[in-house]
Parts: structure tokens; C-alpha cells; sequence
């Protein structure tokens, strides 16, 4: 969990000066409202947006010019999803910081985008008591006819951390 900043500082370390950070934390506590808790709220939101904040704040400056940071979001960031209040609230705060990342970080020629894929078929999905119906109704809305794949993420997020992505 790279909400933790001795966490961080110690992969920093170890790796050295990054050119490229994938945020891709995706966890949280699925339930409807009443049965959360703040333990909840500090796991959901600690992983998903401050990793972001933790790591960029530590690592921008040694990063160098043209360098990209990638975070991985969610439709539940400005839609409503069942059970999902924790997950939705950090990834919409997960966006916020990238909007304030992005202008802050601009002037030293480091990007900051975020992905946000649509409903992807992981096993993060077997979390949710309501799975086999997000399915159908994603599956039957796409245009494409088919779901989001996780090459297509990956294939978006090497886009958008290449020199092509560069404006």
C-alpha cells in the first residue's frame, strides 16, 4: 500500500528515478452505506487515491522531463454503483488529484491522465452480489458488443505514457 510514505520512500529507493508511475490500486470494502465503517474508509480511500498522492509528491522530483503518471479510475467515480459508495468516493477523489496533479506538475513537462475503462471483467468483480447482472447490462449497452478487456487498459495506459501522449 503506497499510501504509506516509508513504503513508498523505500520502493523509491530500490527503483530509483521513475519516467513512468501506473497507479492501479483498485480495492475496497463493497457493502451499502450503513454497513461501512471508518476502518473502511481509511483502507478504500488510503489505497486507491492517497497511494497516488504518496507516490507523486515523493517521486516528481526526480522525475525527469516528458515523464508520465497514469492512474487507473472507475465508472463508480461519477456514477452511482450498488455497494460501491468507498470505491466510487476514492476514485472520484483519484480523478480530483490528477486534474490538480496535471496543472501542478505541467510546468516540469510531467503528464498526468487518468483511465477510466468502463466495466472490465476481473476478478475484482466476484466482490459484487450483483455481477452476473452488471455483465448482461454492460455486455448488452456497448456498442462495441463486447466488454472491456484488460489489454485494452493497458494498451490506453502505454498510449498515454509514450511521447505520443505527449500534449
Amino acid at each position: 500500500n503506497l499510501g504509506d510514505p516509508e513504503k513508498t520512500k523505500a520502493l523509491l529507493e530500490e527503483a530509483g528515478p521513475l519516467d513512468v508511475i501506473v497507479s492501479n490500486a483498485a480495492t475496497g470494502v463493497i457493502r451499502p452505506f450503513q454497513e461501512l465503517d471508518e476502518k473502511h474508509w481509511d483502507w478504500t480511500l488510503n489505497a486507491n487515491a492517497r497511494a497516488l498522492f504518496t507516490i507523486a509528491r515523493e517521486a516528481a522530483p526526480t522525475m525527469p522531463a516528458g515523464s508520465s503518471i497514469v492512474a487507473i479510475s472507475s465508472l463508480g467515480a461519477d456514477r452511482v454503483l450498488d455497494n460501491y459508495v468507498l470505491v466510487g468516493v476514492s476514485k472520484a477523489t483519484l480523478e480530483a488529484l490528477v486534474r490538480y496533479l496535471a496543472v501542478e506538475l505541467a510546468p516540469r513537462d510531467i503528464r498526468v491522465n487518468a483511465v477510466s475503462a468502463g466495466l472490465v471483467e476481473t476478478g475484482a468483480l466476484d466482490y459484487f452480489p450483483n455481477r452476473e447482472e452488471m455483465l448482461r447490462f454492460y455486455r448488452e449497452r456497448t456498442p462495441a458488443g463486447r466488454l472491456v478487456e484488460p489489454e485494452d487498459v493497458a494498451d490506453a495506459v502505454c498510449f498515454l505514457a509514450s511521447p505520443a501522449a505527449a500534449m
